[in-house]
């Protein structure tokens, strides 16, 4: 019998390092009429009944973030990343604020695939909602069992992480390097039977190198950014504020590098691309889906208001009825550069 497993609020520390935050308020949305307007998008063959996915890490497996809204108002889920064993994440303090975002070093803290497979996905089976898995491995052999097991539990799509180390590499991200990331995304499309979706790293020379290896060896879209690797240290203890000395930068100050990166990947392949990094409001979200992105994710502005995708969703679809659109699909691409 499965155990409910409670965990102490994460500590966010702040511009002080003192750990305090203020209050927060959410309040929800009043959805506008939109109903002339399709907010359904196709990623890589997976229907979406509108273009706004949540980010990997930042939901959770969608229990708490359920208690503000039906689930089924969202285009996917993207699960919390998963390994092929249980891992409890890194030691606290993992989280700290930046100005315009936060630095994290969670630690990929999950349950497992197979615990996933058994306690998590069939809640998520039971709401309209299209189920994607985050994985990441040590090896490409992980890749493989993991694709393997979430294909046959009936995932609709699996994300494959290559920013973590390959130890057969001497750990070395599969990100940084074309040959590794072709590697793992060779291993992933010949173990599932849905497609896959590479997540490819901000933190390289040239982002479209990578992209074309993975597009070479098989995958069938892309996702990006992940998050840039950044610290921040404490001026009175001398210490990095976050007890691994280095994280993950995302949120609004990121957008930017989003776009460009969204923009140029999608001018070197052709491949259906999640965009990511920064999104908190609908142009947010236009931005990249002009830059070439058929679909958007929504992460760390989750953690000021879950109800952000769904601002997000109504604010694409006031846009599109601005620009007199009759579908938010043709927004993708769209871009015109001087």
């Amino acid at each position: 019998m499965h155990e409910e497993r409670s965990f102490e609020p994460e500590t966010i520390v702040g511009h002080a390092g003192n750990g305090c935050s203020s209050e927060q308020l959410f309040p929800a949305p009043e959805s506008p009429d939109t109903s002339h307007v399709d907010l359904s998008v196709d990623l890589a063959g997976v229907p979406l009944k509108n273009p706004v996915v949540v980010a990997s890490g930042t939901f959770g497996f969608g229990r708490e973030y359920g208690q503000f809204y039906d689930l089924s108002e969202l285009g996917a889920i993207c699960c919390k990343g998963l390994t092929l064993h249980p891992r409890q994440g890194n030691p606290a303090p993992r989280i700290a604020e930046t100005p315009m975002g936060i630095l994290n070093s969670v630690g990929l803290q999950n349950p497992g695939v197979d615990g996933f497979i058994a306690h998590e996905l069939p809640l998520l089976q039971r709401s309209d909602v299209k189920v994607i898995a985050n994985i990441s491995g040590d090896t490409p052999e992980e890749y493989g069992v993991m694709c393997e097991r979430l294909s046959a539990a009936g995932v609709d799509m699996i994300e494959v992480n290559i920013s973590c180390p390959n130890v057969k590499a001497g750990g070395m991200a599969y990100g940084t390097r074309p040959e590794l990331a072709a590697e793992v995304t060779k291993m992933a499309k010949s173990h599932a039977t849905v497609p896959v979706m590479v997540k490819l790293s901000p933190n390289v020379t040239d982002i479209t190198e990578i992209a074309r290896a993975v597009a070479d060896a098989g995958a069938d879209a892309l996702s990006l950014i992940n998050t840039l690797r950044g610290m921040r240290i404490d001026v009175s203890s001398r210490r990095p504020i976050l007890k691994m000395n280095v994280g993950g930068l995302s949120g609004p100050a990121v957008l930017p590098i989003a776009v460009r990166m969204v923009w140029e990947v999608a001018c070197a392949v052709k491949l259906p691309i999640l965009g990511m990094g920064g999104v908190s409001t609908g142009e947010d979200a236009a931005q990249l889906m002009l830059a070439g992105a058929s679909a958007v994710a929504v992460g760390t502005a989750l953690f000021a208001d879950p109800y952000a995708p769904l601002k997000v969703r109504d604010g694409l679809a006031a846009i599109a009825v601005q620009q007199d659109l009759s579908a938010v699909n043709m927004l993708t691409g769209g871009i015109r550069p001087w």
